[in-house]
C-alpha cells in the first residue's frame, strides 16, 4: 500500500504539475488527498494532478517518488488505471 507521486514536469498556467496515485485504491488515494487539503472535486478518475510545491509536501508526508513510467504501471496493476477518452473520431 502506496501513495505514489512523478515528478513534475507537466506545465500548466504557468505552473509544473505531478500526478498522486494510489497503487491500492482510491479510498486511499481520497483519504490521503484529503490530508493535504485537496478538494473532491480536483480528483482526475485515477489521479490528483498537483503542482510542484505540493509534490514536496506530499513526499513529507510519506508519498513515494516515482517515474511516471512506474506510477502509470501501479495503476494498471492494481487495476485503477482509467483509459484516457479519445476526442478522435473513426
Amino acid at each position: 500500500m502506496a501513495i505514489l507521486v512523478d515528478e513534475a514536469h507537466w506545465p500548466w498556467r504557468g505552473r509544473m504539475w505531478a500526478h498522486l496515485v494510489s497503487d491500492t485504491s482510491i479510498d486511499e488515494l481520497q483519504a490521503f488527498a484529503a490530508r493535504l487539503g485537496l478538494p473532491p472535486r480536483a480528483f482526475q478518475g485515477d489521479h490528483y494532478d498537483i503542482t510542484d510545491e505540493l509534490r514536496d509536501c506530499a513526499i513529507a508526508e510519506g508519498a513515494r517518488p516515482v517515474d511516471s513510467r512506474t506510477l502509470v504501471q501501479a495503476l494498471r496493476d492494481a487495476g485503477l488505471r482509467k483509459r484516457p477518452v479519445s476526442h478522435h473520431q473513426p
